[in-house]
């Protein structure tokens, strides 16, 4: 029902009538994926380990109708003059548009696993804000897929259209992500955080408590994810696994990495020491959850930080300036971390809303000054996964 009323009130917009205007016929349907933040669980999904993510207010949306033919054409409401054009039935290979590349990843990927898709055309709007590790790119493919599921009747499930957006992701953009920020994106339950699994990819919905408030502060330090780093933490967690005779580091303990150390090199070891503890921070964050116990999930987003900067090194001094400021800010109020990927991008504050003023005069008074850049502050609730609709 929710989606339907959210399908209707897309008539007569801006976003509906640039639609008609570039394609010259109404749309027939909406699909809609959330960005999202994640609390607690870095570097951790593509271990098979624990995600404690959830889904945000801010989304990408996709206005879209089914052509008769094989063409996909594409247009965005953020890149006006811009677009994007590719046939289906042939090979399916990078553009020339960096933003379009993310459409065809998700054709790629469906049309591998052997679904037959149609033409279309669609018109991209989001607000997910880009660059700042909240996901903008798996809310794309993760509308992009719903799209392709509803118009096409594949009858695939919310979790099957994350785990083709992962492999869109991975097979043609090239960046080895796990496969947490699709799950969100697609399953999300709004008023939760989600625990998922990413060995069985099994979730549970965690009621974030109504008296936390959710504030992402947007370093802007530029940063890009599909990069050379980012791709050799993977590899240094899999050689770690590898020489330690697991699967994964899923199956691995502290006690085995310990037993183990001869065998790393320096970074395997540091960074399956922050994969495995950080396992056991997100279990133990589901349960401060559950308990509003603000002060046992600073301890754990205080961790989770630490190890981010000296075991996985994925921060950058915006970053942890950041947590510093608004760690001091708060003091035994709140709890912050980096989140995301990583070299630039957002930190996360979980803290009670009366709380949201200081921190955000603290970043506006101190951040600029020692870093010589303007920070972004959103105050989010947790939203809903995908939703797709026809137009009435």
């Amino acid at each position: 029902m929710l989606a339907t009323i959210m399908a209707a009130k897309i008539k007569d917009t801006p976003f509906h009538n640039t639609f008609v205007d570039i394609y010259g016929e109404e749309p027939t349907a909406l699909s809609d994926a959330p960005g999202r933040v994640n609390l607690i669980g870095e570097f951790t999904d593509y271990n098979d380990g624990f995600v404690l993510p959830c889904a945000l207010q801010y989304s990408t949306r996709i206005l879209f109708n089914k052509r008769d033919d094989l063409f996909v054409n594409v247009h965005s409401t953020q890149y006006a003059g811009e677009k994007d054009s590719f046939d289906i039935s042939a090979d399916i290979v990078p553009g020339d548009s960096q933003w379009g590349n993310y459409i065809r990843a998700v054709a790629f990927a469906f049309k591998r696993e052997g679904h037959n898709l149609s033409g279309f055309d669609l018109l991209i709007d989001s607000d997910v804000p880009q660059g700042s590790g909240l996901s903008s790119s798996a809310a794309l493919e993760v509308a992009v897929g719903g799209m392709f599921n509803h118009a096409c009747q594949l009858g695939l499930s919310e979790a099957q259209i994350a785990i083709l957006g992962q492999a869109a992701e991975n097979d043609f953009i090239n960046c080895q992500c796990g496969v947490m920020d699709q799950m969100i994106s697609a399953c999300g339950v709004e008023g939760h955080a989600m625990l998922l699994d990413c060995d069985s990819l099994e979730t549970v919905a965690v009621l974030i408590p109504e008296d936390l408030a959710i504030v992402i502060v947007n370093s802007n330090y530029p940063r890009k994810l599909v990069d050379s780093e980012y791709n050799q933490r993977r590899i240094d967690c899999e050689q770690a696994a590898l020489k330690m005779g697991v699967s994964s580091l899923r199956r691995a303990d502290l006690s085995k990495l310990d037993s183990n150390k001869g065998t790393l090199s320096a970074n395997e070891y540091k960074r399956a020491h922050h994969v495995i503890s950080e396992n056991q921070r997100v279990l133990d964050a589901v349960e401060a959850l559950k308990n509003s116990d603000i002060d046992t999930l600073r301890d754990l987003m205080t961790a989770s930080h630490q190890s981010l900067k000296y075991d996985f090194e994925v921060t950058v001094p915006a970053t942890d300036g950041l947590v510093e400021i608004c760690a001091a800010t708060l003091q035994n109020r709140g709890a912050v971390r980096m989140t995301g990927g990583g070299f630039g991008g957002a930190i996360v504050c979980l803290c009670r809303t009366d709380d949201i003023e200081s921190i955000t005069q603290a970043v506006g008074s101190q951040y600029e000054k020692r870093f010589n850049l303007r920070a972004n502050i959103y105050v989010c609730s947790a939203g809903k996964g995908l939703t797709v609709s026809d137009i009435k």
